[in-house]
């Protein structure tokens, strides 16, 4: 089986949720399987060391997954139209990766969440996209061949998966949202696949 890295900080447990989503996708591609998992978070001033693993959740991330995995979809929430800290500062660490090529050539793709509708999921999505592309990943969307991002009142885009969580954050995903985030997985898991393939 080839696994493909489903890598997220999630504050509020709605881009888990969308991991989660993500991950059922990639598995419904034969030959594929999701690995889920997190960074810890980060603050200003530092005074204890996260535990190496989580207290609950999907755990923290390894050199180890990035090498192994045949594909990388990021998730974050959105934070002023960017990325969470978290996740930036994980991936400013990468400068050994990218110097070797571990993620060149291998697809990728991103999932974001916000409370409102114009919260800055697109420009989060694509501000995800520049270190992948820097380490020279193959950056796959979703095309409008998904009937979902046709009928979608809440959260997806051509540019990844993603959910409104309302003002109070006490939306579920949609439907959609759930579908679309699982055409994600699906077609990241199938470019890996075929890349394998040499197809």
């Amino acid at each position: 089986m080839s696994e493909i890295l489903v890598l997220h900080y999630s504050r509020t447990g709605k881009v888990a949720q969308l991991a989660r989503m993500v991950a059922r996708g990639v598995a419904e591609v034969a030959g594929m399987q999701a690995r889920l998992r997190s960074v810890p978070p980060v603050a200003p001033v530092t005074t204890a060391a996260e535990p190496p693993v989580p207290d609950e959740g999907a755990p923290y991330v390894t050199r180890e997954d990035l090498r192994d995995c045949a594909g990388l979809i990021l998730g974050s929430p959105t934070r002023f139209g960017n990325m969470a800290a978290p996740l930036k500062h994980f991936l400013d660490t990468t400068g050994a990766e990218w110097a070797s090529g571990t993620l060149a050539g291998k697809p990728a793709a991103a999932f974001t969440a916000t409370n409102t509708m114009h919260g800055g999921q697109e420009t989060t999505l694509l501000s995800m996209m520049l270190p992948l592309l820097h380490h020279g990943m193959l950056i796959v969307g979703l095309p409008y061949t998904e009937p979902a991002l046709n009928r979608t009142v809440s959260g997806g885009s051509p540019y990844g998966a993603s959910h409104v969580g309302g003002a109070d954050g006490d939306l579920a995903l949609s439907d959609d949202e759930r579908e679309l985030a699982r055409a994600l997985g699906r077609r990241v898991a199938d470019v890996a696949a075929r890349l394998a393939r040499g197809a």
